[in-house]
């Protein structure tokens, strides 16, 4: 089920997990409440999403209640048969901030989007 990012505001995270597999860049968020959110995005033809760079420690981000969850993004309009989309994803706690920066190009006719959801 689809989520805001800001959801996780004042939710203690117990971890934060980054894998990598053929579906492309994905991270787990697990609540100490037992919820669990999924952040990725679902690659297609014509099209490259991905977690570019993580700015500050993941660590940071557990065991404390999240203060600061938002969401920005800056496209580049499309060029031609080009498009590009960054997403700055921005958390914080008491402990330091992280921001994580997908990336996505595509064609222009496909979704550069990323996908946060609990499941």
């Amino acid at each position: 089920m689809d989520a805001d990012f800001s959801d996780l505001v004042g939710v203690t995270l117990t971890s934060i997990v980054r894998s990598n597999d053929e579906d492309g860049d994905q991270l787990v968020f697990t609540a100490n409440d037992g919820r669990v959110w999924k952040m990725l995005h679902w690659q297609d033809c014509c099209e490259s999403v991905y977690i570019e760079d993580i700015t500050g420690s993941l660590d940071d981000l557990v065991h404390t209640p999240i203060l600061q969850a938002d969401e920005e993004s800056n496209s580049s309009g499309e060029s031609g048969d080009y498009s590009a989309t960054w997403t700055f994803y921005k958390l914080a706690t008491v402990n330091g901030y992280v921001t994580i920066r997908w990336y996505g190009s595509s064609n222009g006719y496909y979704s550069e989007s990323v996908s946060f959801n609990c499941v």
